[in-house]
């Protein structure tokens, strides 16, 4: 079982947090935790090992923290995701893959296209996708029937894997802090479209990928996990893009492994990362 703990930072909080469990028997199998004393915030992951529902630890934990204390008792469930895509296969084919085994740490319910191109690929997966066009539709109305979607699924998370639509304020507030994005860019350079080629024409060394949370600015959500590779001036546009992809495939698997083992904490427009 996890537990994640954020608080506002008090001297003693572990100490306290150890009393509970010693006093239910929770053998603790790790613990991790971080003051960002900028902030005078606290977080704590805890995995234990227990069999019941977590209710009364969490009635416990609440009387001993502070007012302001987030608690989340998770027994090691599989995360519920929708996936969103739009005409790129590869980190789709990443989730599909690792889902169709068992290693992806969360069950894949349905994959939701703009585009009809991903539906073979889903297919062969007996995977349900719905295509959903932008097209000859007003955007609130292509939100509303993706929205129909998504919430007759009652997914944890929402990936968008190269979805390459951008989201309305009012949807994302709809699913606060659990939409997960792959950008094809080491943010915060090269923001928006076609980062590769604004990459190219800027002439760097460096190229990179970022999985976020989503929030109501363009590629601006907390990050969660991001990596590079170099490249040189023998790299065309289209040779960093191919380039790219692997890195992309690559950040979105880290980063869904860490939010689903609950590693993952969002204080402001910032992540704490249990990795």
């Amino acid at each position: 079982m996890i537990i994640v703990i954020q608080c506002i930072d008090r001297v003693g909080l572990v100490a306290a947090i150890t009393k509970v469990t010693a006093e239910e028997q929770l053998n603790i199998v790790s613990m991790r935790e971080h003051v960002d004393q900028a902030q005078d915030r606290f977080f704590m992951r805890l995995e234990v090992t227990y069999t019941g529902d977590g209710s009364s630890i969490e009635e416990k934990l609440a009387r001993v923290l502070p007012p302001d204390a987030t608690i989340k008792i998770n027994p090691l469930p599989q995360k519920r995701v929708v996936v969103m895509v739009t005409k790129e296969y590869h980190c789709l084919a990443d989730i599909l893959i690792r889902n169709h085994y068992g290693t992806l740490g969360a069950s894949v319910l349905a994959v939701i296209g703009n585009h009809a191109v991903l539906k073979d690929i889903c297919d062969r997966f007996d995977m349900p996708f719905y295509h959903i066009s932008h097209e000859q539709k007003s955007k609130d109305e292509f939100e509303e029937n993706i929205t129909a979607v998504i919430e007759r699924y009652e997914p944890d998370y929402i990936i968008l894997a190269k979805f390459m639509r951008i989201l309305s304020p009012e949807l994302v507030a709809k699913f606060p802090m659990r939409i997960i994005n792959i950008h094809h860019s080491f943010l915060p350079a090269f923001i928006g479209a076609n980062p590769y080629k604004q990459a190219f024409e800027r002439g760097v060394k460096l190229i990179g990928a970022t999985a976020h949370f989503v929030s109501d600015e363009l590629d601006e959500g907390p990050i969660i996990a991001q990596q590079i590779i170099s490249v040189n001036h023998s790299y065309t546009a289209m040779d960093m893009v191919k380039a790219g992809k692997e890195i992309e495939t690559s950040v979105l698997a880290t980063a869904l492994k860490l939010v689903f083992e609950d590693r993952v904490f969002v204080y402001k427009n910032k992540t704490v990362v249990f990795d």
